[in-house]
């Protein structure tokens, strides 16, 4: 056990935890047997944003000692893995075996346990749902019950407490998940360059049905008639047919890597509007007005960052914030003037993603809903000014019926919380039941009056 100081991966508020690295799965669901006066919570690999892997003087468990495949049925797609499995080495195991992951967020560096806590979701939420619609069962260990073994349909609200609920109701250990078929490492996607917000949507709305994959790169900082302006990416994974004579030859070859690391010294303000306006600039140009069927690999569609470690250094010490949230399809218009009020703001994002998602699942802190979804990266001193109008924007995501992604969340007022998900009451009842002296603790919980 070390006292170390963490944060999420938007390098702010940081606090200091004692950690503990369990080396196998029956020491992992031991963790709650440990002293911790002021409550535990486990972490995978920190890539939440905010702080709910963070535990100020109390007990933080790094799950990520503990991985590997415990069972997978080849046939079926079926595969157990223990919580601190990363997305990047069930890929580089299953992949060339013609087996992909029912989810992954922009990132491969997340593990079981988290992608279950937070729910994660991708760019297939449309077609798909969010990562626990794939899960069959979970191994978790609560304070009240012990080590046990739920399902949708044995525990079910147990289930789908857990289901996004950001580690407060359990230690997860392991869990049984569906995986999906895939016949080559690579993708087909079409690309369209969109001039204008309502172009992207209508695009969006005509025509995602028709790809298992979709997801558009907003430029921000765009105002007046080119606000919105975007590149639409949308695709499926290749047929045999669709690659290459090289690629035929291995055609489920799969490799994970970096071709960089960020320094972990950086000029002040970096990222910047000048820079970031020119970045974007760029970055649109550069992308063809209207493009089909372009092969690319797994890495360069799903997870481009990921070829640069550390990249959240870009943003320097002070760090960065990302806010997503989702909104209901009939809340379009107020889509518009969110993303009008963030142009004209002059926020410096070139991160900023718009997604089309699917109807939700049964997690009451599940966060997808059917609609539309934005999330943005700005760094976290761009003014005196953003808090302010990122509050004003919380107020009217509530309103408009929609919610922000707790994953990401790091500054929501805590009354917020039961407007945005209106279901909390029940997920506060099952958290009592399995957990009723608060031994799952997280500066998120506290923040949010969680606990």
């Amino acid at each position: 056990m070390s006292r170390t100081r963490l944060t999420g991966w938007a390098n702010t508020a940081p606090t200091a935890s004692d950690v503990v690295r369990p080396h196998d799965a029956d020491e992992l669901a031991a963790a709650l047997d440990l002293d911790a006066p002021r409550g535990v919570i486990a972490r995978g690999l920190g890539r939440s944003y905010g702080d709910p892997a963070q535990n100020a003087g109390g007990l933080v468990v790094d799950a990520t000692q503990v991985t590997g495949i415990s069972d997978l049925d080849i046939q079926r797609g079926i595969v157990t893995a223990e919580a601190g499995t990363s997305l990047d080495a069930l890929m580089r195991w299953l992949v060339p075996l013609g087996w992909f992951v029912p989810v992954t967020p922009g990132t491969r560096q997340v593990t079981v346990g988290g992608a279950i806590a937070s729910d994660i979701h991708g760019k297939n939420h449309h077609k798909a749902g969010s990562w626990c619609d794939a899960v069959e069962a979970i191994t978790l260990v609560t304070p009240a019950g012990g080590r046990r073994t739920i399902t949708p349909k044995s525990d079910p609200d147990l289930f789908w407490a857990t289901a996004g609920g950001m580690g407060l109701t359990g230690v997860i250990v392991d869990a049984t998940f569906r995986l999906n078929r895939i016949e080559t490492s690579r993708l087909s996607v079409d690309t369209d360059r969109t001039p204008d917000l309502d172009t992207t949507l209508d695009l969006m709305e005509s025509g995602d049905h028709g790809y298992d994959y979709s997801v558009a790169w907003i430029d921000l900082m765009a105002k007046g008639a080119s606000m919105g302006r975007s590149i639409l990416g949308r695709g499926r994974f290749a047929t045999i047919d669709q690659l290459g004579a090289r690629q035929r030859r291995d055609p489920l070859h799969f490799t994970s890597g970096t071709i960089a690391t960020a320094p972990s010294l950086v000029p002040p303000k970096l990222i910047n509007p000048l820079t970031v306006k020119a970045f974007n600039e760029a970055w649109y140009r550069k992308a063809p007005r209207r493009k089909r069927d372009q092969v690319m690999g797994i890495t360069e569609f799903f997870h481009p960052l990921d070829l640069v470690d550390r990249w959240n250094r870009l943003y320097g010490r002070e760090g960065l914030l990302q806010w997503q949230f989702v909104l209901p399809l009939t809340a379009t218009e107020e889509l518009r003037t969110i993303i009008g009020e963030l142009s004209r703001s002059g926020c410096p994002s070139f991160l900023a993603v718009l997604k089309r998602m699917g109807p939700g699942n049964a997690g009451p802190l599940s966060f997808p809903i059917e609609g539309l979804t934005l999330a943005f990266d700005v760094p976290a001193d761009a003014g005196s000014g953003l808090g302010p109008l990122l509050d004003r924007l919380d107020e009217r995501v509530a309103a408009a019926g929609g919610r922000l992604y707790l994953a990401k969340d790091s500054r929501m007022r805590p009354e917020l919380l039961p407007v945005m998900y209106p279901r909390l009451d029940e997920w506060l009842a099952v958290r009592h039941e399995v957990d009723p002296d608060q031994r799952l603790v997280s500066d998120l919980a506290r923040r949010l009056r969680l606990v």
